[in-house]
C-alpha cells in the first residue's frame, strides 16, 4: 500500500491496515506521537479503529528527548 507519510511516497506491506499496525512497523508504537490522517488528528484510542487505504496522507509527529 502506498501511504503519504510526513510528505513522503512509503510503500507500506499490505499487512498494515490501522494506525496502530503503521506505529507498530515503525517502531514508534510506544513513544508519545501525534497522528493525523486526511488531516484528521485521531485521539490515541482510535488508532487501533482507523483503517488506512491506498493513497491516505498522514502526518506523524512524535517527541525524541535530547538537549
Amino acid at each position: 500500500m502506498k501511504l503519504i507519510i510526513n510528505s513522503e511516497d512509503i510503500l507500506v506491506d499490505d499487512s498494515v491496515k490501522t494506525v496502530k499496525e503503521l506505529l507498530v512497523h515503525f517502531q514508534i508504537e510506544q513513544k508519545a506521537a501525534i497522528v493525523e490522517v486526511n488531516r484528521v488528528i485521531l485521539e490515541k484510542s482510535k488508532h487501533a479503529e482507523v483503517q488506512l487505504a491506498n493513497g491516505d496522507v498522514v502526518e506523524i509527529v512524535h517527541f525524541v528527548g535530547g538537549g
